[in-house]
């Protein structure tokens, strides 16, 4: 058997592709990315690994030449809400064009079946929290927009094509592997990070904190997307992944203060102006323990814990911020470009 993973130097490729490597070591792993949200180091070594950027055209036609494959795990995509309001040529280009080419080649390859990991933002604030699978989504930003852009394409190639598919819509994963050098994504991440550089504003939260997540450790969803990929009742379904306690950032923003003060240095949080984002979401998660066997092994402190401590061992990375953008206008103070 032989798969593709794209977004492989990422955090929910990356660790696909060591679940997929160690635990069906017959299985050949094709793995992508374009290092623009990951770093090389989090490649396991038995991965076939191309550094290869699925929206350029030379780029796509190395990666045909490894196809055909079994199955098409499509983790890649740059995902920042906030910031997709903003930049939303670079969110399209990146989200819906590099997935127009990764099913269109699945056709072509006969590919068995494509699992897309599109998003609980999908969904949006007019459905009302725990979100289902059968609501109709409601997205809310360009980000969000080109998730659900991609779902309904992939039914599309189905219909016409009978290119099989799952869908998973995973919500606030962390663990190690993360980007933690991006500021615009993976708040635990943005915070932690801040901290080991002893930052003064170390813990930012926009608003007044009592938005409500459920945080998903990495470990917990990595056999969902296997079976998204092999179980016969995975077939052609959309499925929440993801954890089944909701936490305020508040509370999230606690834990973290917690593990990683010391005598020395004790992180404060601030509070900044409130974001356009949704309030309240997370997911209801009982059709992924039916067909996907979900389980929450890990809970979300000690998956915070796991990541504290990996990062402590990363070396010190700059932050990398977007130096302009498409639209600036209503942009937010922390978000302002410096001169």
């Amino acid at each position: 058997m032989k798969v593709l993973v794209t977004g492989c130097a990422g955090l929910i490729g990356s660790h696909l592709c060591d679940y997929i490597v160690e635990t069906y070591p017959d299985v050949t792993v094709v793995g992508v990315d374009n290092l623009s949200g990951g770093f090389k180091e989090s490649v396991h070594p038995k991965v076939l690994f191309l550094e290869l950027d699925l929206t350029k055209k030379d780029d796509q036609i190395k990666i045909k030449e490894q196809f055909p494959f079994d199955y098409v795990f499509h983790c890649a995509a740059w995902a920042a809400c906030g910031m997709s309001g903003f930049v939303r040529q670079f969110n399209y280009t990146q989200n819906m064009l590099s997935t127009a080419f990764l099913i269109s080649s699945s056709i072509e390859f006969n590919v068995k079946r494509f699992i897309f990991t599109s998003s609980m933002c999908v969904y949006g604030s007019e459905n009302k929290t725990p979100y289902t699978e059968d609501m109709i989504p409601v997205p809310e930003d360009p980000y969000s927009i080109s998730k659900y852009a991609c779902e309904m394409d992939l039914k599309a190639a189905y219909k016409q094509h009978g290119l099989e598919y799952c869908i998973i819509r995973p919500h606030n994963v962390f663990g190690p592997k993360v980007n933690y050098v991006d500021p615009y994504r993976n708040v635990l991440a943005i915070w932690m990070n801040n901290i080991l550089n002893t930052d003064e504003k170390a813990i930012t939260i926009y608003g007044d904190g009592e938005q409500r997540r459920a945080f998903t450790y990495i470990s917990n969803i990595l056999p969902c997307l296997w079976n998204a990929a092999v179980n016969a009742s995975a077939k052609n379904q959309i499925i929440n992944v993801g954890g089944i306690i909701e936490n305020s950032i508040n509370e999230c923003a606690q834990m973290v203060k917690q593990i990683s003060e010391t005598d020395d240095y004790k992180p404060q949080i601030t509070y900044l102006e409130k974001r356009y984002e949704i309030k309240d979401a997370w997911c209801g998660y009982e059709k992924s323990i039916e067909l996907l066997d979900y389980k929450e092994e890990v809970s979300v402190y000690d998956g915070m814990v796991k990541m504290w401590d990996w990062l402590k061992t990363q070396p010190k990375r700059p932050k990398k911020y977007f130096t302009s953008y498409e639209l600036d206008k209503n942009i937010y103070s922390y978000w302002k470009l410096k001169n």
